[in-house]
């Protein structure tokens, strides 16, 4: 049996936003909804990131901003990022359970899951926005190559693109960075144009996927694009910035997943570390704004990561292939896999 860690604290409920669609009632439906299913999972209690680790993205600067905020009531890093007065330390609490998640896939569990608040993958090296204040994703990785794991591979399906994990890592050949996103769509980053720079060209893959792709969409992308590009690059530890804003009940994305069609997802990249890494796989939550389908939706995930793997049937449609074929094309300057 696959040995699945929760990475979860109540601070994470005290980054208060007040009337926003990033709330704490996320975290409190899917712990629920873990516990009422009965689901085989060890919670684990992380510790704060420490300002060095943060500082490995991110720049002291900006985080001297976030804590003097917070030390003064709270404010706003832009229109849409609130940042109550326990925040600074609910962010540090966020990045710390990315760092605890790589810890547990290197001591033990096969998965782990960081279920956090505030967000962190649109957070860029010297700002926050779209929800998110510290990237945690990105912390955990740099975490990750600390501790000798050098290559990461970095899979975000959330709705949105990951427009702060890109900048982090665009000129970075250890960490590729793969996307699927709604587009066109918020932060309008993440064409498929953009595939990192410098040493790190090539290792930015970026699937801009159409308004209404569902399950069988999502998996072919997953399939024809990431798995084998995935395969090729052989990476060290696999980690997914989880959004479960694509899910066809989100008020905020235009896409059609379902429960069924996340735990593909989760099954397929499980199988990739399987594969590659001796199936070392961190995941961190992102988006996702339907309370009780995001709840759904990571349970689905949960119980793929141990085995239980829902089988997805479909077409994808003529505007999707041809969408796969030019992320290919583009790709094969880069990848032999496409050659």
């Amino acid at each position: 049996m696959t040995r699945t860690g929760l990475m979860y604290h109540p601070i994470y409920l005290m980054h208060e936003t007040h009337d926003h669609p990033e709330r704490k009632e996320r975290l409190t439906a899917i712990m629920e909804r873990v516990k009422r299913d009965g689901l085989d999972v060890e919670v684990i209690t992380p510790q704060p990131a420490t300002v060095d680790q943060v500082a490995t993205i991110h720049s002291r600067r900006y985080i001297d901003q976030v804590r003097a905020i917070s030390e003064h009531g709270g404010g706003y890093l832009d229109i849409d990022t609130v940042v109550s007065r326990d925040s600074y330390q609910a962010a540090l609490m966020a990045a710390g359970g990315d760092i605890a998640a790589v810890d547990a896939v290197q001591s033990g569990f096969d998965t782990a899951f960081a279920l956090v608040r505030p967000p962190g993958h649109h957070a860029m090296p010297n700002r926050g926005m779209g929800f998110c204040i510290f990237n945690n994703v990105a912390i955990g990785a740099r975490h990750a190559q600390a501790r000798g794991l050098e290559k990461v591979l970095i899979v975000d399906w959330d709705v949105h693109h990951g427009n702060g994990t890109q900048a982090v890592f665009y000129e970075d050949r250890s960490v590729l960075y793969f996307s699927t996103h709604q587009f066109p769509h918020y932060p309008g980053t993440g064409r498929l144009s953009e595939v990192g720079d410098g040493d790190g060209r090539g290792y930015t893959v970026n699937v801009p996927l159409p308004s209404g792709t569902d399950d069988s969409g999502y998996l072919a992308a997953y399939r024809e694009i990431l798995l084998p590009i995935a395969l090729e690059f052989k990476p060290d530890v696999v980690m997914v910035s989880a959004g479960h804003d694509p899910d066809r009940s989100d008020p905020l994305g235009g896409m059609k997943l379902t429960a069924k069609g996340f735990g593909a997802l989760a099954g397929l990249v499980k199988s990739i570390a399987d594969q590659c890494c001796q199936g070392r796989l961190v995941a961190t939550l992102e988006g996702g704004y339907s309370i009780e389908a995001q709840a759904e939706d990571v349970v689905a995930e949960l119980l793929a990561f141990q085995g239980e793997v829902p089988e997805v049937t479909g077409g994808t449609g003529m505007q999707l292939d041809g969408r796969l074929k030019e992320v290919k094309k583009v790709q094969s300057a880069y990848w032999k896999c496409f050659q």
